[in-house]
């Protein structure tokens, strides 16, 4: 009886040492669970907080940046809309009521309306002259075969390793030559010695990148292969061919240096030297200084609002291949 009896309570207690275990090591998961997650949140939290910190960081930093840069623009617009007596005692970032005094007297004291025609004309010419040259360059560059064709597009940035005023010497003297001194047609090729080799540099990247495939099933469609390149290339590369117009028109229109040089007549002369030129008076004259200023810089506003979309597409358009 005892023995029987024995045998069942030490079977009963052992069970109950295995359930006495298992509920023990379930307990002690469950609390490793809890410390778990409790660290993985913590370690999230902070991956959040650095997160939110360097974005909040970089926001910060690009809105400095941007105001760092724009605030001169600003403020030359908002002081070329003062009053002339009020210029340099007037501190405030408002400017209203606006006052036009310096835009008049600018436009009726000198000769700033035909030296905007020039560079509005001259960077029209600019344009025209360097898409359409460096399109047809880049163009034979990328689908002809000759000897030393790399080492030729890679010279046309020979130019831009020297200072503007290396180069506008010689071409002073060889202007005066060929008669083309004072003259807008020979500042225009000036232009475009300095605009080209980018502009074919540009294109050239932008060509290589397109397949020929395209070209090939035009021509076997009949058409030749300039007419492939006008009907077929040329559509394919608008933003490339808006990003040299860009940068064509940039280059013409803040020039300075070639237009100095070789541009002696009033009647002439671009807006940058006009402006210039009014500096060296002795009647200095600072509001119309400076709405001569935001004149010139106008252009480039309207330009970079509506194109600036086609310039970045331009820009990046040749990096990929494919």
């Amino acid at each position: 009886m005892n023995s029987q009896n024995t045998v069942p309570y030490i079977v009963t207690s052992a069970s109950s040492v295995e359930i006495l275990h298992r509920d023990t090591a379930g307990a002690e998961g469950t609390s490793q669970n809890m410390t778990g997650k409790a660290a993985g949140k913590q370690a999230f939290d902070g991956k959040l907080i650095k997160h939110i910190a360097g974005r909040s960081g970089l926001y910060i930093a690009v809105l400095a940046v941007c105001i760092y840069s724009a605030f001169p623009i600003y403020w030359m617009l908002i002081s070329s809309l003062r009053e002339p007596q009020k210029l340099f005692l007037d501190t405030s970032l408002v400017f209203w009521p606006p006052d036009l005094s310096s835009y008049k007297s600018l436009l009726e004291l000198t000769n700033y309306p035909v030296n905007f025609i020039n560079s509005v004309l001259l960077a029209l010419a600019t344009i025209v002259a360097a898409t359409i040259l460096s399109s047809f360059i880049a163009y034979g560059a990328t689908r002809l075969r000759f000897r030393g064709k790399t080492m030729l597009i890679a010279s046309m940035l020979f130019a831009y390793m020297f200072p503007p005023l290396m180069l506008v010497i010689p071409m002073s003297a060889l202007f005066r030559m060929a008669g083309l001194a004072d003259s807008l047609w020979g500042l225009l090729i000036a232009h475009l010695a300095i605009s080209l080799p980018l502009a074919v540099w540009l294109l050239w990247g932008f060509f290589k990148s397109m397949p020929f495939d395209l070209e090939e099933a035009a021509m076997v469609d009949g058409c030749s292969q300039f007419g492939a390149f006008i009907k077929v290339v040329l559509p394919l590369s608008a933003p490339g061919l808006i990003t040299v117009g860009i940068f064509s028109f940039l280059l013409s229109w803040a020039d300075y240096v070639f237009a100095l040089i070789l541009i002696m007549s009033d009647d002439r002369k671009t807006l940058p030297v006009a402006l210039a030129s009014m500096l060296g008076a002795q009647d200095l004259r600072w509001g119309e200084i400076l709405a001569g200023a935001t004149l010139i810089a106008l252009p480039l506003f309207v330009v970079f609002t509506f194109c600036y979309r086609y310039f970045v597409a331009g820009l990046t358009a040749g990096a990929v291949k494919g």
